[in-house]
């Protein structure tokens, strides 16, 4: 019978000097990273997907940053269950929360529709500005192409 814990004398560890090394079912053992932290390869498609939020609110931000103080933009994976009526209404993929009481308005994009909906890195970029471009533009009450010129080109 084989265990699952291999002990070694290498580096330090318990005062007996031995250092625990988990093993797989296989015997390999720990495997390391592949990539280092700071590495693109290493962020995940949600880190990315924020990123690309973070730049559609950057671009808005230099024209309408009066108007976009405050304003809270988040990223969930899934839309929860009660935003729509899943039997006749399309996903959503995005949601505006107007300011209520002492919170501030929110604007959140839901990530794995909008993922679904694009073929390319290039269509993302493009679905997730013009989102979060009609979004503002449905919170401050104004057409979507007063609020980016670029609005629906992919630009």
């Amino acid at each position: 019978m084989t265990s699952d814990v291999i002990t070694g004398a290498s580096g330090p560890g318990p005062a007996s000097g031995r250092v625990p090394r988990r093993r797989d079912r296989h015997g390999r053992g720990l495997r390391g990273r592949l990539a280092p932290a700071s590495v693109p390869i290493n962020r995940t498609r949600s880190d990315r997907f924020d990123d690309l939020v973070l730049d559609a609110v950057e671009r808005l931000e230099g024209r309408w940053a009066d108007e976009l103080d405050g304003v809270e933009f988040a990223v969930e994976d899934v839309p929860p269950p009660d935003t729509n009526n899943w039997s006749t209404d399309p996903v959503p993929l995005s949601r505006l929360f107007r300011a209520a009481g002492t919170l501030p308005p929110r604007i959140v994009l839901f990530r794995r529709p909008i993922e679904a909906r694009a073929a390319t890195l290039d269509d993302m970029r493009s679905l997730v500005t013009d989102i979060v471009i009609e979004e503002v533009a449905d919170l401050l009450g104004i057409e979507p192409d007063a609020v980016d010129p670029g609005y629906g080109t992919g630009d």
